[in-house]
């Protein structure tokens, strides 16, 4: 997403938790691509409101102006109703639902200052159209989040947008080895799932079309008309 934009004219402010070396690398990749953009780091933790609210702080002294935001970081931990607990559902909440509002709020406040106008992508799952019981404390927050796309687009509009993404089995993990990945891309009613560059191109979509807010796109080749009864990561194909 951050190289399709920045490709597109954008400049990025690149936010990550942990990983700041992929991150910087990052940062290394948008500079190659668009040498006369402008692109930068900032380590945050987003389960910390503090935190979120000095990110977006940040990034405007530094910058002088934020258009967008793209919040794309998600907590994953596997928990079910057998083991779900207080630590597990926090965690979640705060990272992958109350960090996305808050960084809302910030824009929203920034926009009017400058009587400006922007946008917020959420990024989603097609999980929430397809439910199952895995990842239990994942699923709730990100069906919170998807409830908060419709709340946060009617009070601020019309200066902010509000648009979900919701991709499908998109790229491998530690979970899956390369050919049940395959499989299981395989799986969607059109052949095969999301890749990378369909929601970078989607985010893209839902950026820069005025008319549209308070709803999701879903962009997993038809994967959420696939009932399944266990998550991607825990399925054999």
């Amino acid at each position: 997403m951050a190289l399709h934009l920045a490709s597109e004219g954008w400049d990025v402010a690149v936010h990550c938790g942990r990983s700041r070396a992929e991150a910087a690398q990052t940062v290394q990749d948008l500079q190659a691509i668009a040498p006369q953009g402008r692109f930068a780091l900032w380590a945050a933790d987003l389960s910390q409101a503090a935190e979120v609210r000095q990110l977006f702080a940040d990034v405007v002294s530094a910058w002088g102006q934020v258009d967008a935001v793209v919040n794309s970081a998600s907590l994953f931990e596997l928990d079910t109703v057998a083991d779900i607990d207080t630590a597990s559902f926090d965690a979640h909440m705060r990272t992958n639902t109350l960090a996305p509002v808050l960084l809302a709020q910030c824009l929203a406040t920034h926009l009017k200052s400058r009587d400006a106008k922007g946008a917020v992508i959420n990024l989603l799952d097609q999980k929430l159209y397809n439910l199952n019981p895995d990842f239990l404390s994942y699923t709730l927050s990100k069906a919170a989040l998807e409830c908060a796309n419709t709340m946060l687009a009617q009070a601020l509009a019309p200066d902010v947008r509000v648009v979900g993404v919701a991709p499908g089995l998109t790229l491998t993990s530690h979970m899956l080895d390369d050919d049940a990945f395959r499989a299981l891309h395989r799986l969607a009613p059109l052949g095969q799932s999301s890749t990378a560059q369909d929601i970078a191109q989607t985010v893209s979509f839902a950026l820069n079309n005025p008319a549209i807010t308070g709803t999701t796109i879903v962009v997993d080749g038809g994967q959420h008309l696939v009932r399944q009864a266990r998550d991607f990561s825990l399925m054999k194909p």
